[in-house]
């Protein structure tokens, strides 16, 4: 599975109906509202590498409201149970 990040500008007046409309788009995931510079962080996940371009360039870039994104593409995932294992956290030192 690939997975991308896609930072996401929208015009004020149309933030609520954005979202609706985003979380349509096949190959988006996740929609999330967030504070700062931009107004929504989608996660973008599709099966190959090259689907990933139809996603950012015939769905999301297309939903009218729209102004501005910016896509992000993950390399590798590091998630709180990989790295407890990795390092060990909260628990006996390794080798103990």
């Amino acid at each position: 599975m690939v997975t991308a990040f896609a930072l996401i500008s929208v015009e004020r007046h149309r933030l609520a109906e954005v979202a609706e409309r985003l979380i349509e788009v096949d190959g988006i995931a996740e929609v999330y509202s967030v504070a700062g510079e931009y107004d929504y962080v989608a996660v973008l996940r599709v099966p190959r590498y090259e689907d990933m371009s139809g996603v950012v360039t015939e769905g999301l870039a297309k939903v009218e409201g729209v102004v501005d994104t910016e896509t992000l593409m993950a390399f590798r995932c590091y998630s709180q149970h990989d790295l407890e294992r990795m390092w060990n956290l909260g628990g006996e030192p390794a080798g103990s």
